[in-house]
């Protein structure tokens, strides 16, 4: 008998020693958040939310955004999750970040204790290796924001018409991404609604005898939401790096919803993203 309790203690100490060692962390150290039948509960990431697992079938949940996890029981296990009151686990994966929580089931009585959110402070993240994925959005964010803030000092280029412009303000680059620092001025009475916004690599010059060939960018962020403007707008776009030959040119086209189209395009050589600044 004596043999049997010595081994048990020691798979245990043995346990506990690679949970130091192995960085693990046990489910009795989780952050426990109380849930209940009657309410849902939101949990609101500082980044978007790439992975959830929720491991127990008596909970169901579902991203109303793209940085909200919204989780609730399922109606007909609630008898059983009030016996209980283990509701199971969430794992919660962001861009740069792990986090996980235990679940607690209360009955709706004690209303003091049931969450209806949870903000996913930094202590409840474990960091994430992210070498491979670029910039996360809070970082894309944060430089974004860091650029409105410079002074410009003349611009890149700028293409005007139809009593609207396009000012390509600075470029940067920052990892693996370019960083565009776009001006947009319209001079009429007219508001100047916003079809849409592309960036293209496409051939300098076009001749009628050959097809056209052109390779549509799409940003991987924007500061802010680009609809419409009536006098002047400024915006941060963040494009990753592409490499083009000196037969192509970078391009920017700006349309307009209205029925009178107003279309403008401006053109960035291969030279003017090599010069770009550092960031």
């Amino acid at each position: 008998m004596k043999k049997i309790i010595f081994a048990v203690q020691f798979l245990l100490c043995s346990l506990t020693l690679f949970a130091q060692q192995a960085g693990t962390l046990a489910v009795s150290e989780l952050p426990v958040i109380g849930i209940s039948g009657s309410v849902s509960l939101h949990f609101i990431s500082p980044e978007k939310i790439s992975y959830v697992d929720l491991s127990s079938p008596n909970l169901i949940g579902d991203l109303p955004e793209k940085n909200i996890l919204r989780v609730k029981a399922v109606p007909d296990s609630i008898p059983g999750l009030l016996s209980s009151g283990e509701a199971g686990l969430v794992t919660i994966v962001g861009e740069t970040f792990i986090s996980q929580f235990r679940l607690c089931f209360l009955p709706s009585q004690k209303s003091e204790s049931i969450a209806t959110q949870v903000e996913i402070l930094p202590q409840y993240m474990r960091p994430l290796e992210n070498s491979g994925e670029g910039l996360s959005t809070v970082e894309m964010k944060a430089n974004a924001l860091s650029i409105l803030k410079l002074r410009n000092k003349g611009y890149v280029n700028r293409k005007t018409g139809y009593g609207i412009s396009i000012t390509v303000n600075r470029i940067f680059t920052l990892g693996d991404c370019v960083l565009l620092d776009l001006g947009f001025k319209n001079e009429t009475n007219l508001v100047f609604d916003v079809d849409e916004l592309r960036f293209k690599i496409e051939d300098r010059k076009v001749n009628k005898s050959t097809n056209v060939q052109s390779i549509e960018l799409k940003p991987v962020f924007c500061l802010y939401p680009f609809e419409r403007f009536k006098n002047a707008y400024r915006n941060i776009y963040i494009l990753k790096k592409a490499t083009f030959p000196g037969d192509k040119v970078f391009s920017i086209e700006l349309s307009e919803k209205q029925v009178s189209r107003r279309n403008l395009q401006l053109s960035l050589r291969y030279s003017d993203i090599l010069r770009a600044d550092s960031f």
